[in-house]
């Protein structure tokens, strides 16, 4: 089956089931989020973007919204499911952006989203710091060291996938959203002390924010929400 007939399929059968989706998160454009609000808008599929205030946020940590004390949380006819890589599978696979007849694909595409997480675990003692002079000198690291090496793994994943331009196979999927959200905000300039320069020795992923940037309906979510 071809993507756009899986996609058709997806939004048929969501339509028959009538899912209520509310996914939990910030106003914010980060992956974590970013992969499942756009796979979502990609497919058709109707959601409820809810993007809490701080206060609100704090409320509802009090209250057992969030289960582990943390989101993105997706809420699926009144039940939670938490965590980055389960949100983001279930939703690519209301999309058609997740194999759902390939289970060595449907691994493909887990691996790079756990790569995507394992990155910015990489980043958050960095991110973290308080103190104005460490911080810096760990974001100077981040930059010359931590960050080439763990970038050109996404750069051979890309290679070892041939001249498709996506990470899996030879369509778009959620690995390809959360790894163009990555890079775009790894590269924005948007982290005081970080390169923006990271992806210039790296064309093939270079290359891939071009190509999912160009997609017509990322574009236009970017054009509609994402602020940076």
């Amino acid at each position: 089956m071809d993507l756009v007939s899986t996609i058709t399929l997806s939004i048929t059968l969501s339509n028959l089931y009538k899912m209520k989706l509310r996914l939990i998160y910030p106003d914010l454009p980060f992956w974590r989020v970013e992969t499942s609000r756009i796979a979502l808008f990609y497919g058709g599929i109707e959601f409820e973007d809810i993007r809490p205030s701080r206060e609100e946020i704090s409320k509802m940590k009090i209250d057992g919204t969030f289960p582990f004390g943390q989101f993105p949380i997706l809420q699926v006819d009144g039940k939670t499911l938490a965590q980055t890589g389960a949100i983001a599978r279930f939703c690519g696979k209301l999309s058609g952006l997740y194999p759902i007849n390939d289970d060595f694909a449907a691994a493909k595409v887990d691996e790079v989203i756990d790569l995507a997480t394992d990155i910015n675990k990489q980043m958050s003692p960095a991110l973290r710091e308080k103190d104005p002079k460490l911080r810096m000198e760990l974001r100077q690291e981040l930059s010359e060291a931590i960050l080439p090496r763990w970038l050109g793994f996404l750069e051979k994943l890309l290679e070892d996938n041939g001249d498709t331009g996506y990470f899996v196979g030879e369509s778009f999927s959620v690995a390809d959203l959360a790894i163009w959200r990555l890079c775009g905000w790894i590269s924005s300039g948007i982290i005081d002390g970080l390169s923006v320069n990271l992806l210039d020795s790296l064309p093939l992923l270079n290359n891939h924010q071009t190509i999912i940037s160009n997609l017509p309906k990322v574009a236009e979510w970017v054009e509609k929400h994402q602020k940076v």
